[in-house]
């Protein structure tokens, strides 16, 4: 039995806890909300995230960090966006020479940098680990099967944090391939956008399909571009989580794009609190990743006119249907 924090009390770190807690180990949840808190150890309840769903009762949940500098392992589970004002407020010191395993799937707005690489600027120390792939926070937390993707630098290290990880229902498989893992992971939401939009235009089911075939297509550019392994592109984080992401009114990005494709904007779409959809904020910074690495990324450039407002689905789609043809490979 291993002592795990996890930092962030909303749904996906609520899920992930009671994956670790069915691991066997003492989970500590870390939230900011003090009336989360408290019906947490209340109740044993999300009910704002999670429904009725129960959460195991050894469960114990705190507002703050304190105790993390006895944590085997930290789980960081809070948007994208707000990871490196978070690692801020742990502080580097605290996560000397701790696995720290990061469970946000996009890019940051301004330095375009992936996960891995905030925590590498303020935890320096600290033994960076990504988790991704095809996963529901509804699923996981209920004990339904799941497989994941569980990345580090050293693959035989992965192996050690991924058994330590792994329970009856939730499944990791190491990979030595952080890179690949974050763009993959940070490009499927842009690409749920996209999909969703098809749908919610009524474009049919042959346009979303041939649309997420060429968003995989794209994917393995800008993943080979950056420096990631093509074996990664076939596994859990690549066609796995693209696939489920693409296709599944659960996911937010994809809800998120059906009210796109059905006329509405951004604005609009956020006030009726459909919740966080990380590809609007990762879109832009992965139109400018493309264009770092001269990749041709016509779908993220799609989304980016989508999502800006400049352009209808059905513009996009005469646009992209009259790009020349070529061979498919």
């Amino acid at each position: 039995m291993g002592r795990v924090f996890v930092i962030g009390a909303g749904s996906w770190g609520a899920a992930l806890g009671q994956a670790a807690r069915a691991a066997g180990h003492k989970v500590t949840l870390c939230g900011r909300n003090r009336e989360t808190i408290d019906a947490i150890n209340a109740t044993h309840r999300l009910p704002s995230y999670l429904g009725d769903l129960v959460l195991d009762g050894g469960i114990v949940a705190q507002v703050g960090f304190a105790g993390i500098e006895t944590a085997d392992a930290v789980l960081l589970v809070v948007p994208a966006q707000a990871t490196r004002e978070t690692l801020a407020m742990v502080g580097g010191n605290a996560l000397a020479g701790k696995p720290v395993i990061l469970c946000a799937k996009g890019f940051e707005r301004g330095t375009n940098q992936r996960q891995s690489e905030i925590l590498a600027a303020l935890a320096p120390d600290a033994d960076p680990f990504v988790l991704s792939g095809p996963s529901f926070a509804h699923d996981v937390a209920a004990g339904k099967p799941t497989a994941v993707t569980l990345a580090g630098r050293r693959i035989e290290r992965a192996e050690d944090i991924a058994a330590m990880l792994a329970g009856p229902a939730f499944r990791p498989y190491a990979s030595g391939d952080i890179t690949g893992v974050e763009m993959c992971g940070g490009l499927k939401n842009v690409y749920a956008l996209g999909a969703g939009a098809i749908e919610g235009a009524g474009l049919g089911l042959s346009a979303r399909s041939a649309f997420l075939a060429r968003a995989f297509a794209e994917t393995g550019r800008l993943v080979m571009a950056a420096g990631g392994h093509e074996a990664t592109l076939g596994g859990l984080s690549g066609i796995g989580d693209l696939a489920l992401s693409c296709t599944s009114p659960q996911s937010r990005n994809y809800a998120f794009g059906v009210a796109l494709g059905e006329g509405e904007s951004v604005e609009s779409i956020r006030e009726t609190g459909i919740g966080l959809a990380e590809g609007v904020l990762t879109a832009p910074v992965a139109q400018a990743l493309a264009q770092a690495h001269g990749v041709e990324a016509p779908l993220v450039g799609a989304v980016n006119l989508l999502i800006s407002g400049k352009a209808k689905i059905d513009m996009l789609v005469t646009m992209l249907m009259q790009r020349p043809l070529k061979r498919e490979n």
